[in-house]
């Protein structure tokens, strides 16, 4: 190992000359200096940074203009939505409750058609928003709201007939 070593810093040429005069003094003054401290001006970016901020709010309430809804048409469409909706949510609670592994496939197959029945009433409000208050749209929009029911009350129907088979055949509306 020794002579490895000895080997080592024969065949390398190491500088050992002593640094310049005044070199240990230029080094300690240079340590020994204070930084300069650069100043950020924080009035004039919290003024650039209030800009933005009234600016993204000023062009976020344009884009999000108010589409208008069947409840904007009257206050009898109000009723009307109201009372479909929370209906609707009645039933979606109700037909939740009696998810189990016998009723699974039912369940999501009326969720897939309702999805479908809320794409076409976000279809409904943009045409009710671009056409204006038609009464063939808001026709349509009421059936939208009564297909949902109807798809929730067949699968009530079903799941009923699921738990208590001895039910009527007639009764039941596939």
């Amino acid at each position: 190992m020794e002579d490895k070593l000895n080997q080592f810093f024969s065949e390398n040429e190491f500088d050992f000359q002593e640094p310049h005069t005044g070199h240990l003094e230029r080094f300690e003054r240079k340590l020994n200096q204070q930084k300069k401290t650069v100043k950020t001006s924080w009035k004039w970016l919290s003024v650039a940074a209030s800009v933005v901020l009234i600016f993204g709010f000023w062009l976020g309430s344009n884009h999000q203009k108010r589409q208008m809804d069947l409840a904007d048409v009257s206050p009898k469409m109000e009723e009307v939505q109201s009372y479909f909706v929370s209906t609707i949510r009645q039933e979606l609670k109700t037909v939740e409750k009696n998810r189990n592994l016998d009723t699974e496939r039912i369940i999501e197959s009326a969720l897939e058609k309702l999805e479908e029945l809320e794409e076409e009433y976000t279809f409904f409000i943009i045409e009710l928003n671009k056409n204006g208050q038609q009464r063939k749209i808001i026709n349509a929009m009421i059936r939208n709201y009564q297909q949902r029911l109807d798809v929730l009350e067949n699968t009530l129907k079903q799941i009923e007939h699921i738990k208590n088979p001895n039910l009527l055949n007639d009764e039941i509306y596939i």
